[in-house]
């Protein structure tokens, strides 16, 4: 049995705060409907940033400063985008996003950075930990919907250029008829300790120097979660895992994933790392841990991601207050 504690709680982007209102999809002109309402509430997406704007300052972990979604009235222009809908909000407005090619954005804020005091255009990672539930669902759903309709524009089966329907949760092939449904990938990632309750920890070879996370990995057809969890330890760090618990879960929109959080115990510390897969890979103590964030020689995962929340449910508190040598 999984007990409530063991559950990751207030992990980011999971919080579903839209009615998916999923009737209303197979309305005729239901795009035309909603875009002539001026109650309408439209999230732009120009590639993957929308507009943005400061509400107030925030703690550590929302990146210093409380943003929020900059919705607007629909315009005329807005059909010439992909229109994405939502859902409808605790009020009953409806939620629509609509996703324009990246070219012409004004002010786009450089990777890494929150943008300037006002705001800006910002990805999700970089707007992430500032935005409240309702807005970061939102952004979510409308940046992995139009992250589909980007590289899904032709029938798998003839490749006819298909067509959005259904709201955009739907494409359909005007030469045989098929209907395209959007996909989402499956990956496990996991919090493997020893024996003595270490944290193994690794770097994959993109990544940059003293950049380390937890073990990840996309699950195959045929494989269960846990299966999942132990074939992939097994192959990038050459350990036999037992005890794989579910932690809690994410979704991903980079460009399509869910993430599917576990804690798992390995049988042996012995690493025979692949290094395709890891460039490095280091057990820690707690204690050691925060020893090297402090330092800087280990940079933790951002601030979004269930890999943070995974670390810190092992570390027993965030990665802000343990870098902290004031308290």
């Amino acid at each position: 049995m999984v007990r409530s504690r063991d559950i990751l709680s207030d992990v980011a982007l999971s919080a579903a705060t839209l009615d998916r209102s999923g009737h209303e999809r197979t309305e005729e002109r239901l795009v035309d409907r909603l875009l002539a309402d001026p109650l309408t509430l439209v999230l732009e997406l120009r590639g993957d940033r929308a507009l943005i704007e400061t509400v107030g300052p925030g703690d550590a972990g929302s990146g210093g400063r409380l943003l929020r979604l900059r919705l607007r009235s629909p315009q005329q222009e807005d059909l010439e985008g992909v229109v994405i809908f939502a859902g409808r909000d605790r009020e009953g407005r409806a939620h629509v996003g609509v996703a324009h090619p990246p070219e012409g954005s004004p002010e786009l804020a450089p990777p890494g950075s929150t943008g300037s005091d006002e705001g800006g255009w910002l990805t999700l990672r970089q707007a992430g930990a500032g935005l409240d539930d309702d807005d970061a669902s939102l952004f979510t759903t409308v940046l992995a919907l139009a992250n589909w309709h980007g590289t899904h524009t032709h029938c798998s089966r003839c490749g006819a250029a298909t067509a959005p329907a259904q709201g955009g949760w739907l494409r359909v092939c005007p030469n045989d008829g098929s209907e395209h449904y959007p996909r989402t990938d499956a990956a496990v990632i996991m919090a493997v300790v020893d024996d003595s309750d270490r944290l193994l920890l690794g770097r994959g070879p993109q990544w940059p120097e003293g950049r380390f996370s937890v073990l990840a990995g996309f699950v195959e057809p045929g494989e269960s979660f846990e299966a999942a969890v132990a074939r992939e330890v097994a192959e990038e760090v050459g350990l036999e895992v037992t005890d794989v618990r579910y932690l809690g879960n994410q979704p991903w929109p980079f460009p399509s994933s869910v993430m599917i959080g576990f804690t798992a115990r390995a049988l042996s510390t012995d690493l025979d790392i692949d290094p395709n897969e890891v460039s490095e890979a280091l057990w820690v103590t707690r204690d050691e841990y925060r020893a090297a964030l402090r330092s800087g020689t280990i940079r933790a995962p951002f601030g979004i991601s269930i890999a943070k929340r995974i670390i810190e449910h092992w570390l027993g508190e965030t990665i802000e207050e343990a870098v902290d040598v004031r308290r």
